[in-house]
């Protein structure tokens, strides 16, 4: 169904997606649409757009201009931050004063703003032409299908300029891996961390990411999504061997601080920790290259690189894949045509174009992104493209929370790996 659980997001510092936290965004958002009347942010003045990304911002705001001299519709781009972003656009739900415009990016996350009412569905402009702008598999992934596990009514909420894939990022300086010749196997990975005492670190929120991109290498994405959505369980061998490789480095003494850091920043830390090249390797998300050119500039000699196959695998691994930046058109306001005209301009080739090179992301538009000039150190994520995991679900928030705090559990030795997945299991019954 929609977006894939990122946490990016990550860029996407979002508050910490527990089964309460995600409670108090459908509250509140649900809280918003309990009265008659229309979001009265908007009128004559123009249009606002909640922009949750600051990698981003440069490049939306000169559109924004761009498009304000094209047309005469005066655009404000306002980005709080991704740490406040949520927070804020939670209060707009509830004082019914949302924005025209807003980012898009956790689909459990989202969901609730789904649900009340604060998204135009975009299916009717899609089926009409305007799906030429993007890839089949990034419309699958932002398509909520019926029954989806989310409980969200069918429907596209959201478009997307961006595609997102998942792997690691290495220094070759601290690690000895070099980008001509990256490990072959995680094993590989694991030795060569070992030999130069080098340190691999992951955010608690990008846990997900991580076991669901390693568990393809057991798993189909059939087998994946059923999983998903409950069909399934968690108890196959696919999930058991995923979250062994955490424990594996650990048990190596690779892992950072021997634990997995947690908490609102957590994800930002570690990126921060690789730029500022105190950190050989990390699992990190595409979007992580436009983080690095902000942190450090003159930083470039690193690589980016699919998680590699795992002992004993029975399919090639494949990232997980997800829309990336994008926006969400709220029906509400009162210039919501002039919302939607804004927003299709946005995703033609042309301006995708200007986002992949000043935000240095992997456009959407397949043409684009097959043509485009892919910077050295984003390689490694567009290749992961090519058979990048394609699936209309994602995580349920429970399970999200589960897999954190299990992850954390394990690798700190509280847990065994069957003890972890009975647990997720418990998790996915509770929500399917």
């Amino acid at each position: 169904m929609g977006t894939k659980s990122t946490t990016r997001g990550a860029r996407r510092r979002t508050i910490t997606a527990t089964a309460g936290s995600l409670a108090i965004v459908g509250a509140l958002a649900l809280a918003g649409c309990s009265s008659s009347g229309e979001s009265t942010n908007t009128g004559d003045a123009g249009l606002t757009f909640m922009n949750q990304s600051r990698g981003q911002e440069a490049a939306l705001k000169q559109l924004a201009q761009q498009y304000t001299k094209k047309t005469g519709v005066k655009i404000t781009i306002d980005t709080p931050g991704p740490v406040d972003y949520l927070p804020k656009l939670q209060a707009k739900a509830q004082s019914r004063s949302m924005p025209d415009i807003y980012s898009s990016f956790d689909a459990s996350q989202m969901a609730p703003f789904y649900k009340a009412g604060w998204a135009m569905d975009l299916s009717s402009q899609l089926n009409a032409g305007w799906s030429k702008n993007f890839s089949p598999a990034v419309l699958k992934m932002s398509t909520f299908q019926e029954g989806n596990n989310l409980g969200v009514k069918p429907g596209v909420y959201s478009v997307h300029w961006e595609t997102q894939t998942y792997g690691f990022l290495i220094n070759p300086a601290l690690t000895g891996i070099s980008a001509e010749k990256p490990p072959a196997t995680t094993a590989e990975f694991i030795d060569a961390l070992t030999a130069k005492k080098a340190k691999f670190s992951i955010a608690a929120s990008q846990t997900p990411n991580i076991i669901q991109a390693l568990a393809s290498n057991w798993l189909t994405d059939a087998e994946i999504e059923a999983t998903l959505n409950g069909k399934a369980s968690w108890k196959q061998d696919g999930w058991r061997n995923a979250f062994q490789f955490l424990a594996e480095v650990k048990k190596a003494g690779v892992l950072a601080d021997d634990s997995i850091p947690g908490g609102q920043d957590d994800h930002p830390n570690v990126e921060s920790s690789f730029f500022t090249k105190k950190m050989g390797a990390i699992f990190d998300a595409a979007p992580g290259i436009a983080v690095g050119h902000r942190t450090n500039p003159e930083f470039d000699d690193y690589f980016s690189t699919g998680v590699p196959k795992a002992p004993g695998s029975v399919h090639d691994p494949r990232s997980p894949g997800i829309p990336g930046k994008g926006a969400v058109i709220n029906p509400r306001g009162k210039q919501s045509d002039k919302a939607l005209a804004f927003v299709k301009w946005l995703t033609e080739p042309e301006q995708q174009a200007v986002f992949a090179k000043t935000a240095r992301i992997l456009p959407s538009n397949p043409e684009l992104l097959a043509g485009a000039d892919i910077p050295d150190q984003l390689a490694g994520f567009a290749a992961g493209v090519k058979n990048m995991q394609v699936m209309s679900t994602t995580f349920t928030p429970d399970v999200i929370t589960a897999i954190r705090a299990e992850s954390q559990r394990l690798v700190l030795g509280e847990a065994t790996v069957d003890e972890v997945l009975t647990n997720i299991q418990a998790a996915q019954d509770r929500t399917s």
